[in-house]
């Protein structure tokens, strides 16, 4: 009897010594990014007492069975899920914030109404020598405006194409890092110490790569992992030790796409596909405030054509340039606009081309236009912003739900600490039985 105590104790120290080890485990890795929570698993060791013998039984104590991660997959895909939609809400509001600084902060819609505003004041007195400078200097005013709204537009894709190219380089980062983490994983020991840390790896680079696009995982017998983009019928990213290469293009408008080992693919959530979303709005934007611009050139340069100047020589074009990129005034001075009609004398205070110049630009209204503009990138951003909020909560409660189940509750850990503690301690003094028990049959003559 003293050596099957002595076998059961030694049988439970081990085991309790391994959870004690694994408690400190969580407790040490308790902020470690990634890190699940481990438990141990004990079984009992039992066995019958011979052939014929059933009721023979021989008690052995206890001995571990494996170390169990405390994941779940359902919860770690949500958060991939709705972290791939949180990821790309967020991009995309980003993105649309700095078009609408682009072409807002620079003032486009106030210089448009100042330089309509300066040939209003011109038809007092079309021969007002300040007054005609006031309208050349209103109409130099909106067109560096519309070139700095240009050039903030264009820088304002530019960083949302290097995010882009940025996102797919950690991707295939991360998918190439996955498929050797598979192959590690196919040779790990089953329960091992290893596999776990290696699963860790696995899952953390999982979430990762849900942040730049939308993946689906499936864990195959050994623990490695296939990944598509998009839904598990999308194109393959990683199986086993390979991963596919992701590479993105630039179209003229400034658009990307994308492929996947040369074939076309289009995330549907992550990052980079809203990074896409705004880099599509943007190329709208640059449009419409191109067609603006050149609507604008176009209807002076026709209203000067049709008249004369103030020494009676027919208008030249009052802005050069085919968009707001380019244009720019063309008259070297104030007397070369054309307020007269054409044929009419010098100094003729006629303002008949002033006022078919102020005619054409009422009907294409370029100020309500810009207004429309403005009005049509805020809305998209107050949108955005609201959908953005909305899978932010999303996320943070599938985030919340999975680190319950998965991460390490430090007070649960302390409770643990104490329990194997005292079970340790419990089996040590079963030891200690077990000899004074052998010692006092030693001493019996």
């Amino acid at each position: 009897m003293a050596s099957d105590l002595l076998a059961i104790a030694k049988s439970g120290t081990k085991a309790t010594r391994a959870a004690l080890d694994v408690t400190a485990q969580n407790i040490a890795n308790a902020s470690s990014t990634g890190y699940v929570r481990r438990s141990i698993q004990l079984e009992e060791v039992s066995s019958s007492g011979g052939l014929n013998r059933s009721g023979d039984i021989s008690l052995s104590g206890v001995r571990v069975a494996g170390l169990v991660r405390n994941a779940d997959l359902f919860r770690q895909a949500e958060v991939r899920r709705t972290g791939a939609d949180a990821a790309r809400a967020n991009a995309e509001v980003q993105g649309l914030e700095n078009i609408e600084a682009a072409i807002e902060q620079t003032q486009v819609y106030e210089a448009i109404v100042g330089f309509e505003s300066a040939l209003q004041q011109l038809v007092s007195d079309p021969t007002d020598g300040s007054l005609r400078a006031a309208v050349i200097e209103s109409g130099r005013s909106m067109a560096n405006t519309f070139n700095i709204a240009a050039s903030s537009l264009d820088t304002a894709g530019e960083g949302l194409r290097f995010q882009a190219g940025d996102g797919v380089d950690q991707v295939n980062l991360l998918a190439g890092e996955l498929a050797r983490v598979n192959v590690r994983l196919g040779r790990a020991a089953d329960g091992s110490s290893d596999q776990s840390t290696l699963l860790d790896q696995r899952d953390s680079l999982l979430e990762k790569m849900s942040q730049y696009v939308d993946i689906t995982a499936s864990i195959g017998a050994d623990k490695t992992a296939t990944v598509q983009i998009g839904a598990s019928s999308g194109p393959t990213l990683v199986t086993g030790g390979t991963a596919a290469t992701m590479a993105m293009a630039t179209a003229a408008d400034g658009t990307i796409s994308l492929t996947l080992d040369g074939n076309p693919v289009t995330p549907a959530s992550g990052s980079i596909a809203g990074q896409a979303q705004a880099l599509v709005k943007l190329a709208d934007t640059a449009t419409r405030l191109n067609t603006l611009a050149a609507d604008v050139i176009a209807l002076a340069n026709t209203a000067q054509a049709a008249g004369a100047d103030l020494d009676g020589n027919p208008g030249q074009p009052l802005f050069s340039g085919t968009g707001a990129a380019d244009m720019a005034v063309a008259l070297t001075n104030e007397r070369q606009f054309a307020t007269a009609p054409a044929g009419a004398s010098a100094n003729s205070r006629d303002p008949g081309n002033l006022l078919a110049l102020r005619d054409a630009l009422g009907a294409a209204d370029p100020a309500r236009q810009m207004d429309a503009l403005l009005f049509d990138v805020s809305s998209a951003v107050a949108g955005r912003k609201v959908t953005r909020d909305a899978l932010d909560s999303i996320a943070g409660t599938a985030r919340i739900a999975l680190d319950a189940q998965a991460g390490v509750d430090l007070d649960q850990e302390a409770v643990n600490l104490v329990r194997f503690q005292q079970a340790f301690q419990a089996n040590g003094r079963v030891m200690q039985v077990a000899q004074d028990l052998f010692d006092t049959l030693l001493g019996i003559r």
